[in-house]
């Protein structure tokens, strides 16, 4: 492609051969559309459903499963065989809606850039398609159009474009046809280029289009996107380990079980292979990715009350899971809108301005009759092209954000801005010029005509000789104004000054021998909610930086504000990472790793940002409105877009979409996402340690030399029913109310905890351990093996029982836990016990299952038994709460 930012305007127009006003021929555009291609976005690469539905296929939980269903089916144990497969189905059926619906992230890039575009070929102007476009067709560009490729300005009039999608930039820059720029210049530099998708807010230009399709500014940041994304979410991460874990402990454990059978004699193949089998499906959680998914859609649904929309299932826990937020400045913690906070009149009056937006409240706080106040309000309004009208009961703006930022103060000061337009007629205007740095209107009032300015307060002043006060005109003292500008300037303003004067001669372009009026200070104001947003962030252990376009003073002022970083604290800016990445992403790691704020970077720099906190092992999270955003958001383990604000581009690319645009809702997303976490973890807990018991019961009877302690169907129905309600119940668990003050676990940090090991093992050795005991007891008094095993099998549901309702705290009572927090899981836990007493009164059922009804005396002594098991969870809760206060 061609690079026409660095070359002289004279230069840029011989590249257009052979004629540059004529444009391209018809035949040299064919010719380089065949040698450019179209200009259009990537499409991004598309897995079937069948490939996808294959995928879900490959984990070593899987692996045993299928072999057990394969087995089961060989030796005519259909029902096994159908139980396992079904569950391997649904998995698999589950995964694929996951995974499939994630792949439409760039759809909205290549929609960006359809549409017609006007063109010079031949010396004719045309209308085409915008993906006919080509490098070096010559364009015609006006207010209102979305740039069709990346172009050279080769003329232009009162330019100025919205590049904040790129950039992050929040105003419009305003482009010079004339100017050079260096070759290495940031894109919010390279004022003589206009980029594919950004908007011309007002203005006209002719221009050489230097690329196009995936060779454009947004075209790179397109191929980014449709790229894999590197990082996997943190819960995917921990429950691939558990998986690995489980598999191996598993396997490991039924190998030594069958060697310890086989050495004893006493068991047939048959038997061993049906236990094993039984055992398998008994000890595997493969409830667990049904009751993942079932927590994960309901975190959604709670996110979703919380204007949190989630676009990725697994994003939902990914949220909870990050330590460090990434948070663009423009749109998310600002608002976007310029409001006027400050006017500084050149006597020392200091007028404060409250309210931010495009809506006139707020307060004046000064003298609001002050004479000269009201004109330089005037001045703004007038010297002004944007409109403000009220309608459908919200403010309406349309223009430039400074000029709009002049008509909602001159609406806070009461004044109608119909009715000073109508009284002071505008003879000509005085359109801006980035080379002029001012714009201006000449007006009659009936008996006067006014020439009105405003601009940047240098340009101002070599136009003024004079300046307004209290007592009227004085001699100006530039000194005192210099001094104000500097210091509002540090503050972080964007300062605008304006001028006036009568106008005698006919002349009316004259610039000089004005009245300075005074200076306003200008700012995006900080969203109101961001800043407790903030704090909570810093309570709940995440780190949260700014990256903006904007001007390092600006980002630093925002930052400042919202306790990001003190004043002495450097601002990195896009330059400084340039230069550390040189020389190699170790000095960019020590320049990152201490910055909060991040000012005039660019969109590959925001990645190597992202990058730099991923390899300092933080779970990194990007907010973001704009195309800019993007190749970050998909980069970083979760990405956030704003809903009102963001751009589809944003949103197609996000994991989750902030519907409000309010930064407090990430802390309620957070919360959320740390429940849904807590609660898998119980669910593992509860799955784990009846598996786990189950184990230890049967290590515990061959090594005794005894019968089996269950048959395989009794293994199967078990794992129905002591998990297969109980499991998914424990996903509906509210937040316990300490998630925002506990520190991020850590990336490393394993499902199995030392905490969890724990609580696993001293559950499961008693559940195992009394369950043993019963069968032994029963045997030796002289019980059947089947009455054994049925009252072994009843011990055992009610086992699953109570760990079901202990598993709902790690370290909170079961009795401080209303049952009313989890209707779910209180109705599943008796509906459960319910289900096994009817399966023993039900003849067929109880048939197949080998159980019977016992007497109540029995049924005493199993309950007195399981109770035990209550007892020790509380007294291992208890010891708990105890070893954290000291």
């Amino acid at each position: 492609m061609m690079e026409f930012g660095s070359f002289d305007e004279k230069t840029a127009q011989e590249k257009t051969e052979p004629e540059p006003l004529a444009g391209l021929t018809q035949r040299e555009a064919a010719e380089r559309l065949e040698k450019y291609g179209r200009n259009r976005l990537p499409e991004p690469p598309m897995a079937g459903p069948l490939r996808i539905f294959l995928r879900q296929f490959l984990s070593p939980f899987i692996y045993i499963l299928m072999i057990a269903a394969i087995v089961s089916f060989m030796l005519g144990e259909n029902p096994s065989g159908i139980f396992i497969l079904a569950v391997l189905i649904l998995n698999a059926v589950i995964g694929m809606i996951q995974e499939y619906s994630a792949q439409r992230s760039a759809a909205a890039l290549r929609n960006m850039v359809k549409g017609v575009t006007h063109v010079i070929r031949d010396g004719i102007g045309l209308s085409i398609d915008v993906e006919e476009l080509v490098p070096g067709d010559l364009v015609i560009l006006s207010s209102g159009d979305r740039v069709p490729a990346d172009v050279r300005l080769v003329s232009s009039h009162n330019l100025a474009i919205d590049e904040s999608m790129l950039t992050g930039e929040s105003l419009a820059v305003s482009k010079n046809a004339g100017a050079e720029v260096e070759e290495d210049a940031l894109l919010s530099e390279r004022v003589n280029q206009g980029f594919a998708s950004s908007i011309i807010t007002h203005g006209r230009a002719q221009a050489i289009v230097t690329a196009t399709g995936t060779s454009t500014e947004i075209g790179k940041i397109a191929t980014h996107v449709t790229q894999e994304r590197t990082s996997e979410p943190p819960l995917m991460i921990r429950i691939k380990n558990f998986t690995y874990q489980v598999s191996a402990g598993i396997s490991v454990a039924i190998f030594i079980l069958i060697i310890i059978m086989l050495l004893k004699g006493s068991y047939s193949i048959e038997a061993i292979i049906l236990m094993t089998i039984g055992l398998a499906v008994s000890v595997i959680p493969e409830g667990l990715p049904v009751a993942l998914t079932v927590a994960l859609a309901i975190g959604m649904e709670r996110m979703a009350k919380c204007s949190v929309i989630i676009r990725k299932l697994i994003a939902v826990e990914a949220l909870g899971s990050c330590t460090f937020i990434c948070s663009d400045k423009t749109g998310t913690l600002t608002v976007n809108e310029l409001t006027i906070r400050r006017i500084v009149l050149p006597d020392g009056h200091v007028i404060q301005v409250s309210g931010e937006g495009v809506a006139p409240g707020g307060e004046i706080h000064g003298d609001t009759e002050l004479r000269h106040l009201r004109e330089l309000c005037v001045a703004g309004v007038l010297a002004n092209e944007s409109h403000l009208n009220y309608a459908k009961g919200e403010w309406i703006s349309d223009g430039d954000i400074v000029d709009i930022a002049f008509l909602v103060l001159a609406k806070k000061l009461g004044m109608s801005i119909t009715e000073l337009r109508r009284q002071q007629t505008q003879l000509e205007l005085i359109p801006y010029e980035p080379e002029n740095a001012y714009c201006g209107s000449v007006n009659f009032d009936g008996d006067t005509k006014w020439l009105y300015a405003k601009g940047s307060p240098e340009k101002m002043l070599e136009m003024c000789d004079q300046m307004e006060t209290v007592h009227g005109p004085v001699d100006i003292e530039r000194h005192l104004i210099e001094e104000q500008f500097e210091s509002l300037a540090r503050q972080g303003y964007r300062v605008i000054a304006l001028a006036k004067r009568e106008v005698v001669e006919n002349h009316h372009h004259k610039m000089e021998q004005m009245s300075f009026l005074g200076m306003v200070a200008m700012i995006d104001p900080v969203r109101k909610e961001a800043y407790d947003a903030i704090r909570r962030c810093r309570l709940a252990g995440i780190e949260v930086a700014m990256i903006t376009g904007d001007h390092p003073s600006t980002a630093k002022s925002i930052a400042v504000e919202l306790g990001l970083c003190k004043e002495h604290e450097r601002v990195v800016t896009g330059t400084m990472i340039r230069q550390a990445m040189t020389k190699d992403p170790e000095a960019a790691d020590d320049l990152i790793r201490p910055a909060r704020v991040f000012a005039r970077i660019e969109p590959q720099q925001k990645e190597q940002i992202v990058d730099s906190f991923m390899r300092q092992n933080h779970f990194v999270a990007v907010t973001g409105d704009g195309v800019n955003d993007a190749p970050a958001m998909r980069r970083a383990n979760t990405g956030i877009a704003m809903g009102k604000r963001g751009t589809d581009v944003a949103k197609e690319t996000a994991d989750l979409i902030i519907t409000d645009d309010n930064f407090a809702s990430i802390v309620a997303g957070i919360e959320q996402g740390r429940v849904v976490y807590n609660n898998i973890r119980k669910v593992v807990a509860l799955l784990v340690a009846t598996g786990f018991s189950a184990l230890l019961l049967f290590f515990m009877t061959v090594i005794a030399g005894l019968p089996m302690p269950m048959i395989a169907v009794q293994l199967l129905w078990l794992n129905l029913i002591a998990n297969g309600l109980q499991d998914v119940a424990l996903a509906f668990e509210p937040k316990e109310g300490n998630e925002l003050v506990c520190k991020p676990r850590s990336p490393d940090e394993p499902v199995f905890d030392k905490r969890l090991v724990e609580d696993i093992l001293v559950s499961g050795i008693v559940m195992g351990g009394l369950a043993f005991l019963l069968y032994y007891l029963a045997l030796q008094s002289g019980e059947s093996i089947t009455m054994a095993r049925n009252q072994t099998l009843m011990l055992m549901v009610l086992f699953g029982n109570i760990r079901a309702l202990s598993s709902r705290s790690e370290t909170r009572s079961i009795f401080s836990l209303p049952l009313r927090d989890n209707w779910f899981l209180t109705f599943a836990v008796p509906i459960a016990l319910l289900v096994h007493v009817s399966a023993m009164y039900t003849p067929w059922i109880s048939d197949v299952l080998q159980i019977q009804p016992i007497s109540w005396e029995q049924s005493v002594q199993l309950v007195l038994m399981a109770l035990i098991l209550l007892v020790v969870e509380e007294t291992h809760k208890w010891y708990q709460r105890r070893r954290a206060r000291f």
